[in-house]
């Protein structure tokens, strides 16, 4: 048992779900999606604005796998995830709730019907597509919430002392952040854009005590982002390592909902409205390579944690990495991954002319981990890094993403045989 605690015998036997092999020069990309409201029928707070889920499809030779995004703070569902592989072919479905804090989700069945539709509009509208995709840097919207301290601790940025302000009113930049929004984006065979997937890293939570309803500033990143492109794109946003990212943009939140004080929405609006800025600028750069061959690659895997204090707690945490067109290298990462993971991740591949992703906040199989800080982070401590609910081991989140880098290498036939 003991060399079998952190391998699943199921994905240790090569668990493509593409095996590259398979792909060829001469395959299509297709791609699908959609757009529908889940915004809860009784909610428990007034609705400010409107909750929704996107959804993607994208399918390359014999490769067929889906991202639901949801304006959610989490979400998981493995009877759904196995129902909609089934429905709709896929090899793989990817949850990708964006940790939106003023979010509340609908009843199971109302949401099961709702993400349900959304995936059957965009499997029913597949058209040819092209991809393109990349990165554009620009002055951080967030900093690093876990600031270390004269005593050589660090604590929450909610925190204050006689050198930090609580909730870092003077909007000082710690780090390390990564300030730069990635886009990935489908076209069709007229070259009009269709979908985008934004990928940033930061907590939706410039409302920190809303109590009301809302997608927070990823609602209005994407809202603003679909309509540059005159609603005519499905812009889907996809969290990334944002689990120690906090925004610059800081509501200190209402004392509950009878205090009269309403949520500063000009902050969310404005933090929504300059990440829409960057990201169709940079959309509107972006062309697919004509050199490019077509292929979706995927290896999916699992690894096996106690938690870190509590030994009795298990993780089986699923994860995988995605190859797309051999140039855009994806790794799915559930539970709230720091920073650090998506720094390391974009500087092993960069060099090399691949355009890497980190999708955190990403599920599509096994047990959610919470969070997943980096060993420095859980050694200095702060919430999430040494304390905060179930504590995932110290190191966890190393061990997946050097599988995923190992994955990554197999998949591609780098290693020799």
């Amino acid at each position: 048992m003991k060399n079998m605690k952190y391998i699943s015998i199921l994905m240790l036997f090569g668990y493509m779900v593409i095996n590259p092999n398979l792909s060829s020069a001469a395959d299509r990309l297709s791609a699908g999606t959609a757009k529908v409201n889940i915004t809860p029928p009784n909610p428990r707070y007034p609705v400010h604005d409107s909750l929704y889920v996107r959804t993607l499809i994208m399918e390359a030779g014999n490769s067929r796998i889906a991202f639901v995004s949801l304006d959610l703070g989490g979400y998981t569902n493995i009877p759904l995830a196995e129902k909609l592989k089934n429905q709709f072919r896929l090899n793989e479905v990817y949850f990708c709730p964006q940790h939106t804090h003023s979010a509340q989700s609908g009843p199971a069945d109302f949401m099961e019907e709702r993400i349900t539709s959304a995936m059957k509009t965009a499997s029913e509208n597949m058209f040819e597509a092209t991809v393109s995709g990349g990165y554009r840097y620009f002055p951080q919207l967030g900093f690093n919430r876990l600031i270390l301290r004269e005593d050589g601790r660090a604590r929450e940025s909610w925190l204050g002392d006689d050198h930090y302000r609580a909730v870092n009113p003077e909007r000082i930049p710690h780090g390390p952040v990564d300030n730069a929004v990635g886009i990935i984006k489908l076209e069709d065979a007229d070259g009009t854009p269709r979908a985008l997937i934004m990928n940033y890293a930061c907590h939706p939570d410039v409302a920190w005590n809303n109590f009301e309803i809302s997608a927070d500033y990823v609602g209005y990143a994407t809202k603003y982002t679909e309509e540059s492109f005159d609603n005519a794109i499905t812009c889907l946003f996809v969290q990334g390592g944002g689990g120690n990212q906090a925004p610059l943009f800081k509501d200190g939140g209402r004392t509950g909902p009878d205090d009269l004080r309403p949520s500063n929405y000009d902050l969310i609006d404005r933090m929504g409205r300059l990440l829409a800025i960057e990201a169709v600028k940079l959309a509107k750069e972006l062309y697919p390579n004509p050199r490019d061959e077509t292929s979706i690659k995927v290896y999916a895997d699992s690894l096996f944690f106690t938690g870190r204090y509590d030994k009795k707690l298990h993780y089986n945490v699923h994860f995988s990495v995605i190859s797309i067109n051999d140039r855009y290298v994806i790794a799915t990462v559930p539970g709230e991954p720091f920073i650090k993971f998506q720094i390391d991740w974009k500087r092993e591949f960069q060099p090399y002319g691949l355009v890497p992703f980190l999708f955190g906040y990403t599920w599509n199989g096994g047990k959610w981990p919470i969070y997943l800080p980096d060993i420095r982070s859980a050694a200095y401590g702060g919430y999430g890094a040494d304390h905060g609910p179930d504590l995932i081991e110290v190191g966890a989140g190393e061990k997946i993403m050097l599988k995923q880098l190992e994955n990554y290498y197999q998949m591609m036939g780098v290693f020799k045989k």
